[in-house]
């Protein structure tokens, strides 16, 4: 297992900062491989992730994590995508051990706890998956919201995990010129008003010429962010059953 301190990361890092996403998913994929996966969401601005991933290690594995809670067209996107770029995905799911809560409860957590719903759904499966992988490619960027502006593009998580991400300084505007010039399509529900797609029913469509993709996920509440990409995906979350017994 290769080892890098602190200072090597960061210097790796503001390297990379020059850098095309390109040319970071490659060293990611020469450094950590069979270590490595990817995880996407399979929405309109994971494609050039996507379509780098397959011209540069077509079979690096790319986590889909399946909430349960997804719309269809989501499903059906995702299906068209891995068939068209031939990707090596690995569906994820909620533990087994929440599937009795999740089956009499799971309706109710999306406006009762929003948090505990991510964690159990999305953020819980990611941290089984990558427990024994020593690092994960994502396709966050700066101009998404304030967390993901703050991030690195190679990071270390507590368990010594690192957490690359090449696209970290694009914009919507390089997403949208790189899908043009590759032909990429697009998912089925963003001309509806769907920028961002998550879980149903905490996406809703935006007003037309707004600019903060993701002010449609979880409308309405001051949360813009599943745990993924913040602390929670270091944490364990002690779950109380009590608020849910009646």
């Amino acid at each position: 297992m290769l080892e890098f301190t602190d200072d090597e990361l960061r210097h790796l890092s503001q390297e990379f900062e020059s850098a095309a996403p390109q040319a970071i998913i490659a060293w990611a994929a020469d450094t950590f491989c069979p270590d490595l996966a990817v995880t996407s969401s399979f929405q309109t601005q994971s494609l050039p992730l996507l379509h780098m991933i397959a011209e540069i290690r077509p079979h690096l594995r790319v986590f889909f994590i399946d909430t349960g809670m997804h719309f269809w067209e989501t499903l059906l996107f995702r299906e068209r995508v891995q068939q068209e770029l031939g990707l090596n995905v690995v569906d994820l799911y909620p533990d087994d051990r929440w599937r009795v809560f999740l089956r009499n409860f799971g309706r109710r957590l999306p406006s009762e706890d929003p948090n505990l719903c991510c964690y159990l759904r999305k953020v819980q499966p990611l941290q089984k998956a990558m427990s024994e992988l020593q690092a994960w490619v994502s396709g966050i960027r700066r101009d998404q919201t304030a967390a993901r502006a703050r991030a690195q593009i190679l990071e270390r998580h507590a368990n010594g995990l690192i957490k690359v991400n090449p696209l970290l300084n694009w914009t919507k505007a390089d997403v949208e010129a790189y899908r043009a010039r590759y032909h990429l399509p697009a998912h089925p529900l963003l001309e509806k008003g769907y920028p961002s797609v998550g879980c149903a029913p905490c996406t809703q469509p935006v007003s037309p010429g707004t600019d903060d993709e993701r002010a449609g996920r979880w409308k309405g509440r001051d949360k813009r962010e599943c745990g993924l990409h913040t602390e929670m995906f270091d944490k364990t979350i002690s779950v109380s059953l009590e608020r849910f017994s009646t």
